[in-house]
């Protein structure tokens, strides 16, 4: 992640992100004024965007209501897969959904994109159901969860027996 910086995502972000948004996601784009909506309600919500010196080269959002926390959108320019940016986003996003009181984290991944679903899985992300012809393009979304209580009682139980 050399040369990129994560922070909180702000209003003066959204035109950038909005553009990116369109060039990644043609499809399924969320249109601008959506950012706009998330942002505005910080109680629930917590945007970030992953940025070099040229630029904003990754978003991500969450939306906790207790106790389930859903990754909203999480994405990262092509050219700069490959780099931990999506980790670190990624990263974050637990973080935050544990601060916030979740038990678990909720996703929808694209059938189709192998790559997020290998990132997903090595955080812990299990499949529990398919939502049939999701996308607009008629691709199935998988739903991923994550849950925080089960992946603690794993870690206290190997504790217990003395393990690391």
């Amino acid at each position: 992640m050399m040369g990129v910086t994560v922070r909180d995502m702000t209003l003066d972000d959204v035109p950038a992100v909005g553009i990116l948004e369109h060039k990644l996601f043609p499809i399924d784009a969320w249109p601008v004024q959506m950012f706009l909506d998330e942002l505005s309600q910080p109680e629930t919500r917590r945007y970030l965007v992953a940025e070099t010196g040229d630029g904003i080269v990754g978003y991500a959002g969450l939306m906790c209501i207790e106790p389930i926390a859903d990754v909203q959108t999480i994405a990262v320019v092509p050219d700069f897969e490959g780099r931990g940016i999506g980790s670190t986003l990624l990263t974050e996003l637990i973080d935050e959904a544990r601060r916030r009181g979740a038990a678990d984290v909720l996703l929808e991944v694209r059938a189709d994109n192998p790559r997020a679903q290998k990132l997903y899985a090595r955080f812990g992300f299990e499949q529990i159901h398919v939502r049939p012809r999701y996308y607009r393009d008629g691709v199935d979304a998988l739903i991923m969860r994550l849950q925080f209580a089960a992946a603690e009682t794993i870690g206290e139980e190997a504790k217990e027996a003395g393990q690391p």
